[in-house]
């Protein structure tokens, strides 16, 4: 099997990125019909719209009705034809970039992707998540090729919610791990092939940026302003995870975050925040290290990611419930496979519940 890694043509970050992308944007089109929600685009459409003026770069701007299905895809590349534009920019959260690329992908045409948060890192990804218009998964689109750009205002991106930044943080925290699991079991990647040294370097300088710079950049994006730890988380986040993720592979952590989906309770939680538990969770599933299990702990409690089931909101018969968790964890096809031993649900089980007990232990300070 080949080794392989892909990437976005050009990632670009910084404060009031935003102001400056008819810069770059006008090397792939000279029109450009922009996709935001009604909230993104009251506070960033002016900017951008501006932005591509004043580079002499056309624009039309569509809003984005709230849900990346296959009639809002139709309806939009539909309005871009009419106007007649050669390149797409979304600008907001997944929902909004998911729907940008599957328009560009269907029309042929560019697309600059313009995240408003940095709580996951899909933005750099060859993929979307289709829904059903009333918001049921229905299925992966999977591209031929990554976003021509990704372009990160970080100022923009301070002033979000601390607890979307701190749910990146829980994303990314899997990636080194499920990277390495993927590369001892010479598991293919989302990329097609195997892990490449680089793709495995980018995911463990993901794990290293987040343990230093973490607990920083939540008390700076909790005052909204921009510093070079909140840079480096972003760039963790976004940049580092989703090369990370994508071209070395996912295995145990996020197979589990899958599983709570079937958890009404957890309905709450944001990706990361689960994904950050499912870490937790691995590290029993392959009895890693003490200290490395209270590294993780430890970051994740600083920050305030979820440790225990308790915090994830799971309380009363737990076996029962983590017993569903469990099997849809190791449901065929799941990541979960990607594991370099053969895992079983009563396995996760046995994990989850372990991971759970450690996180109170903690938390209490045994």
């Amino acid at each position: 099997m080949l080794r392989i890694i892909q990437s976005p043509s050009k990632y670009i970050q910084g404060p009031n990125a935003s102001a400056s992308v008819g810069e770059y944007a006008k090397s792939l089109a000279d029109n450009y019909f922009v996709i935001a929600d009604d909230f993104v685009m009251k506070l960033v459409g002016e900017t951008v719209l501006g932005s591509l003026q004043q580079q002499g770069v056309k624009n039309h701007a569509c809003v984005f009705n709230g849900e990346c299905s296959h009639k809002e895809i139709k309806r939009l590349g539909e309005e871009l034809q009419k106007h007649g534009c050669k390149g797409v920019i979304g600008i907001g959260g997944g929902k909004t970039l998911d729907t940008a690329k599957a328009v560009a992908y269907f029309q042929h045409l560019p697309v600059v992707l313009m995240p408003t948060i940095a709580s996951t890192d899909a933005p750099t990804s060859a993929l979307s998540v289709i829904y059903t218009d009333s918001g049921e998964f229905e299925e992966y689109l999977i591209y031929p090729a990554n976003p021509n750009m990704v372009v990160m205002d970080s100022a923009i991106i301070a002033k979000a919610p601390v607890r979307l930044l701190v749910a990146g943080m829980g994303d990314a925290l899997s990636t080194y791990f499920e990277a390495k699991a993927c590369l001892d079991s010479q598991a293919t990647s989302m990329a097609g092939g195997k892990s490449t040294l680089a793709a495995l370097n980018l995911a463990r300088l993901c794990y290293d940026t987040l343990l230093a710079e973490g607990v920083k950049a939540k008390l700076a994006a909790e005052s909204g302003v921009v510093t070079e730890a909140v840079e480096r988380v972003i760039e963790a986040n976004t940049y580092l995870s989703g090369i990370g993720f994508e071209s070395s592979g996912l295995a145990a952590a996020h197979a589990i975050h899958n599983g709570f989906t079937v958890l009404e309770e957890c309905h709450h939680l944001y990706h990361g925040e689960k994904v950050a538990f499912g870490t937790l969770s691995q590290l029993v599933l392959q009895n890693s290290s003490m200290e490395q299990i209270e590294t993780v702990m430890d970051f994740c409690q600083q920050v305030g990611l979820p440790i225990t089931l308790a915090q994830m909101g799971v309380k009363g018969e737990l076996k029962e419930k983590i017993s569903k968790v469990a099997e849809a964890s190791c449901a065929k096809g799941e990541t979960i496979h990607n594991m370099p031993f053969t895992v079983t649900p009563d396995m996760v089980l046995a994990a989850i519940l372990t991971a759970d007990k450690l996180g109170t232990a903690w938390l209490q300070g045994e």
